[in-house]
């Protein structure tokens, strides 16, 4: 391998970093590998060992996705360690070309490259293959983007929309915001759709019904949905994927993305048998007059894991990035 073949993509979270290579035109990853940030001091020391693995002295054209905001050449990462400029690891490795995009940016350049035995259908359809596609996934955070379609290839919106306000539309939701508004101020629907957020909503749910809440982490609550052993974390569970729908339904709504809803992160996939039976479909569509909108926009859940490499590698030729 020399330097001429390949370039360098990564998706770097508040855990790991996936490195990988990927040949001139191309977005397939090869050579992917999966380190442990807190084995590293720096992304410097990261990529050099990355680089030795994979048997590449050297690259010419470089795109991060990193979870963190992303504007000028100072990088904080969000949830470890690292802190690095831009513009001195470029010169440090001798690269011509270093991108660094967000995350989730990389999330949605990547959904058009997914095959499609790495998407599940949800509901609706047939959609608009003309229309901007929503790109919504619960994690760490809420991420949502956009793609809007050129003719060739898209655009992608950088957005903070899992920090709109959550709109309860029922008297429990009601209760339900009254007691998150006590303890975080405002509430955004990111204080419910993420991990954390799942936690939140099932103690408030407790609190409501004046149950005890001994559940104290997100994947306990899904497994005890999942094994039909806590009522009430089933119960939360459900909440919480109709709470998803309606805001994708939203999401919808405002960008006017009848091209399809894609569902990304790494929480839905792990239930994806009750997500299917959920009332996810019910809160998406209950849009009233326009339920005919939503219902003929087809919404998916997306398996593939390395969507953010996908994405990465698109970003290194696309110069709406």
């Amino acid at each position: 391998m020399t330097a001429t073949d390949y370039s360098l993509v990564g998706d770097i979270g508040g855990t790991n970093a996936r490195f990988a290579l990927v040949r001139s035109g191309e977005v397939q990853p090869e050579a992917v590998e999966v380190l442990a940030c807190s084995d590293y001091d720096n992304l410097d020391s990261a990529v050099t060992d990355y680089l030795q693995r994979s048997g590449v002295e050297k690259v010419q054209d470089v795109c991060l996705a990193v979870a963190s905001p992303v504007s000028g050449t100072q990088i904080r990462m969000t949830n470890n360690h690292w802190r690095f400029d831009s513009e001195d690891v470029r010169r440090q490795f001798g690269w011509r070309a270093f991108k660094v995009i967000n995350d989730f940016t990389a999330m949605a350049l990547g959904v058009p490259h997914v095959p499609g035995d790495k998407l599940i259908h949800v509901c609706g359809g047939p959609g608009d293959a003309r229309r901007p596609r929503l790109v919504i996934g619960p994690g760490t955070g809420l991420g949502v983007s956009g793609l809007v379609p050129l003719q060739h290839g898209w655009v992608p919106l950088m957005t903070e929309g899992g920090h709109v306000d959550f709109a309860p539309t029922d008297d429990a939701e009601m209760a339900i915001l009254r007691i998150l508004k006590a303890r975080f101020g405002r509430v955004s629907v990111e204080r419910i759709l993420c991990g954390q957020g799942l936690l939140n909503l099932y103690q408030a749910h407790a609190e409501i019904q004046g149950l005890a809440a001994p559940l104290d982490a997100p994947e306990k609550i899904t497994a005890a949905a999942l094994e039909q052993t806590d009522s009430l974390a089933r119960q939360t569970l459900r909440h919480f994927c109709e709470i998803l729908g309606r805001v994708a339904g939203n999401g919808v709504l405002t960008l006017g993305s009848t091209g399809g809803v894609y569902l990304c992160g790494g929480i839905l996939p792990r239930f994806i048998d009750f997500f299917l039976e959920s009332p996810f479909q019910k809160g998406f569509e209950d849009k009233g007059r326009m339920r005919p909108l939503l219902e003929a926009t087809p919404v998916y859940v997306v398996t593939e894991g390395y969507t953010g490499l996908l994405g990465a590698a698109e970003a290194l030729t696309n110069p709406e990035v």
